[in-house]
Protein backbone atom coordinates (compact mmCIF):
# COMPACT_ATOMS: atom_id res chain seq x y z
CA UNK A 1 0.00 0.00 0.00
CA UNK A 2 0.94 3.67 -0.55
CA UNK A 3 -0.74 6.34 0.71
CA UNK A 4 -0.47 9.89 -0.78
CA UNK A 5 -1.04 13.27 0.99
CA UNK A 6 -1.88 16.20 -1.22
CA UNK A 7 -1.62 19.78 0.18
CA UNK A 8 -0.66 23.67 -1.12
CA UNK A 9 -3.63 24.31 -3.13
CA UNK A 10 -5.52 27.30 -2.35
CA UNK A 11 -7.14 30.77 -3.82
CA UNK A 12 -4.59 33.05 -6.00
CA UNK A 13 -4.65 35.19 -8.38
CA UNK A 14 -4.71 34.91 -12.20
CA UNK A 15 -1.00 35.13 -13.16
CA UNK A 16 0.29 33.83 -10.00
CA UNK A 17 1.56 31.03 -8.55
CA UNK A 18 1.41 27.57 -6.38
CA UNK A 19 3.64 24.73 -5.16
CA UNK A 20 1.21 21.66 -4.85
CA UNK A 21 3.12 18.44 -2.95
CA UNK A 22 2.13 15.17 -2.77
CA UNK A 23 3.80 13.10 0.23
CA UNK A 24 4.01 9.46 -0.20
CA UNK A 25 3.85 6.94 2.36
CA UNK A 26 4.27 3.07 3.04
CA UNK A 27 5.57 0.83 0.58
CA UNK A 28 6.91 3.90 -1.34
CA UNK A 29 9.61 1.56 -2.74
CA UNK A 30 7.31 0.08 -4.83
CA UNK A 31 6.18 2.77 -6.92
CA UNK A 32 7.58 3.21 -10.26
CA UNK A 33 5.97 6.66 -11.11
CA UNK A 34 3.75 9.22 -10.20
CA UNK A 35 2.00 11.60 -11.66
CA UNK A 36 -0.80 14.93 -11.60
CA UNK A 37 -4.05 15.12 -12.44
CA UNK A 38 -7.34 17.15 -11.97
CA UNK A 39 -11.13 17.56 -11.62
CA UNK A 40 -13.89 20.08 -12.51
CA UNK A 41 -17.35 19.15 -11.80
CA UNK A 42 -19.15 17.38 -14.65
CA UNK A 43 -15.40 16.76 -16.37
CA UNK A 44 -13.50 13.72 -16.41
CA UNK A 45 -10.24 13.56 -14.71
CA UNK A 46 -7.49 14.89 -16.98
CA UNK A 47 -3.79 14.07 -16.59
CA UNK A 48 -1.40 17.25 -16.16
CA UNK A 49 1.69 15.50 -15.32
CA UNK A 50 3.95 12.47 -14.88
CA UNK A 51 7.19 11.67 -13.37
CA UNK A 52 9.14 8.39 -14.01
CA UNK A 53 10.25 7.13 -10.51
CA UNK A 54 13.05 5.20 -12.55
CA UNK A 55 14.97 7.57 -14.60
CA UNK A 56 13.16 10.91 -13.20
CA UNK A 57 11.91 11.66 -17.40
CA UNK A 58 8.91 13.66 -17.44
CA UNK A 59 5.62 14.31 -19.47
CA UNK A 60 3.12 17.00 -19.63
CA UNK A 61 -0.19 17.73 -21.24
CA UNK A 62 -0.10 20.61 -23.88
CA UNK A 63 -2.36 22.92 -21.62
CA UNK A 64 0.35 23.21 -18.66
CA UNK A 65 3.99 22.59 -20.80
CA UNK A 66 5.96 26.00 -20.01
CA UNK A 67 3.82 26.93 -16.75
CA UNK A 68 4.03 23.87 -14.83
CA UNK A 69 6.84 21.68 -13.21
CA UNK A 70 6.73 18.25 -11.86
CA UNK A 71 9.77 17.47 -9.42
CA UNK A 72 10.79 15.27 -6.06
CA UNK A 73 12.39 15.19 -3.31
CA UNK A 74 13.94 11.20 -2.47
CA UNK A 75 14.50 12.00 0.82
CA UNK A 76 11.17 13.55 2.04
CA UNK A 77 9.31 11.23 -0.18
CA UNK A 78 7.35 13.73 -1.68
CA UNK A 79 6.28 15.05 -5.07
CA UNK A 80 5.96 18.76 -6.22
CA UNK A 81 4.16 20.60 -9.20
CA UNK A 82 4.95 24.13 -9.28
CA UNK A 83 2.17 26.04 -10.96
CA UNK A 84 2.98 29.11 -12.26
CA UNK A 85 0.94 32.03 -14.93
CA UNK A 86 -2.26 30.13 -13.42
CA UNK A 87 -5.11 31.33 -15.58
CA UNK A 88 -8.77 30.61 -13.83
CA UNK A 89 -9.02 27.93 -16.47
CA UNK A 90 -6.63 25.99 -14.40
CA UNK A 91 -9.17 25.98 -11.33
CA UNK A 92 -9.66 21.78 -10.15
CA UNK A 93 -9.08 19.84 -7.85
CA UNK A 94 -5.92 18.41 -7.96
CA UNK A 95 -5.14 14.73 -7.34
CA UNK A 96 -1.67 13.14 -6.75
CA UNK A 97 -1.32 9.32 -8.19
CA UNK A 98 1.29 6.55 -8.11
CA UNK A 99 2.10 3.51 -9.93
CA UNK A 100 3.55 -0.03 -8.17
CA UNK A 101 2.96 -1.48 -11.91
CA UNK A 102 3.60 1.12 -14.55
CA UNK A 103 5.76 3.25 -16.07
CA UNK A 104 5.36 7.10 -16.27
CA UNK A 105 2.11 7.91 -18.70
CA UNK A 106 -0.62 10.55 -18.96
CA UNK A 107 -3.52 7.68 -18.59
CA UNK A 108 -5.57 7.71 -15.40
CA UNK A 109 -5.51 3.35 -15.86
CA UNK A 110 -1.95 3.25 -14.91
CA UNK A 111 -2.56 4.58 -11.52
CA UNK A 112 -3.44 2.41 -8.76
CA UNK A 113 -2.92 5.10 -5.47
CA UNK A 114 -4.63 8.02 -5.42
CA UNK A 115 -4.54 11.12 -2.69
CA UNK A 116 -7.55 13.15 -1.51
CA UNK A 117 -7.47 15.72 -3.70
CA UNK A 118 -6.56 19.55 -3.13
CA UNK A 119 -8.23 22.05 -4.49
CA UNK A 120 -6.87 25.05 -6.18
CA UNK A 121 -9.39 28.14 -7.06
CA UNK A 122 -7.78 30.96 -9.58
CA UNK A 123 -9.89 34.33 -9.92
CA UNK A 124 -9.91 36.57 -12.59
Amino acid sequence: QVQLVESGGGLVQAGGSLRLSCAASGRTFSATAMAWFRQTPGKERESVACMSLTDGSTNYANHVKGRFTISRDNAKNTVYLQMNSLTPEDTAVYYCAASTFSRATMWRESYNYWGQGTQVTVSS
